[in-house]
């Protein structure tokens, strides 16, 4: 698969390949140290890399050059060719757990199997819901729900900065491991070649294709979907709906969990997940 932008990636271990897909705008430093580890130590061949606009991969101006999920799950297979493999486990974490639908779907060729955490079926449109959270108004009758009041009310504050960011996605159901979360802004910071370009993933992800919008019920891949039952950003009706949607898919929910990877012992929890 060839792709027209240079993407960073790397790789550790033997064994069974595992591609890790990050989330919108985050760079692959945000798979923990120890959650990777877990993964060598069990056996796979974990292959990270920053989507295209973060880290040390290239930046372009997204007005000149637009972009959707769906080219961000092409530079997944740009990534498993440059490292020679044909087909790979997946896991994937809010934005990379859509993107490892898109796959599973469209190239089930390249998905031996599909993890999906903290993240939504890759079809729904969350923007009414918040436009209607915003407002004030209920939700309609199925909808999956808005994000929680408290996230609602941080992302039109002023005062956001990204520790604060990170301290409000996890939640308040388990304990917040703050050196970790520290260490992963920092270090974000040091390897972001264009830190403001990060910001296009939010653009890509309102634009809507039909691709996008195929039905997940011709997943034939194994599938997990890991939720936290505090997810302030998907709340857990989300990962319900995902797993119903995926013909056999199993789900798990970590008890506080909320949308991220802070907290001691959580990272090789969902690795130890990740291996069954």
């Amino acid at each position: 698969m060839q792709t027209d932008i240079r993407l960073w990636s790397a790789e550790r271990g033997a064994g069974a390949p595992t591609l890790l897909i990050m989330g919108t705008a985050a760079q692959s430093v945000g798979w923990p140290e120890p959650l990777v580890d877990r993964l060598v130590e069990g056996g796979r061949r974990v292959i990270l890399f920053d989507h295209r606009d973060t880290g040390l991969s290239e930046c372009r101006d997204f007005a000149a050059h637009p972009y959707s999920i769906d080219d961000l799950a092409l530079d997944c297979l740009a990534v498993l060719d440059a490292h020679g493999v044909g087909a790979a486990h997946l896991a994937g974490a809010s934005l990379g757990g859509a993107i490892g639908q898109w796959l599973a779907v469209h190239r089930p060729d390249r998905v031996l199997s599909l993890t999906a955490i903290m993240t939504s079926p890759m079809g729904n449109d969350p923007g009414p819901a918040w436009a209607r959270a915003f407002a004030g108004a209920p939700p309609l009758d199925g909808e999956l729900p808005a994000p929680s009041p408290q996230f609602l009310r941080y992302v039109t504050s002023p005062e956001r900065d990204p520790l604060g960011t990170q301290r409000v996605l996890h939640g308040d159901g388990l304990p917040f491991d703050e050196e970790a979360a520290r260490d992963y802004v920092r270090r974000s910071a040091e390897r972001a070649v264009h830190p403001e370009a990060a910001a296009n993933h939010d653009l890509a992800g309102r634009r809507w294709t039909a691709a996008r919008r195929a039905p997940l019920g011709t997943i034939t891949a194994p599938t997990l979907v890991i939720h936290g039952s505090a997810d302030p950003l998907f709340p857990p009706a989300h990962g319900e709906a995902l797993a119903a949607a995926v013909p056999g898919a199993r789900l798990t929910v970590i008890d506080g969990m909320g949308h991220g990877f802070f907290s001691p012992g959580l990272p090789e929890r969902v690795a130890d997940l990740i291996l069954g």
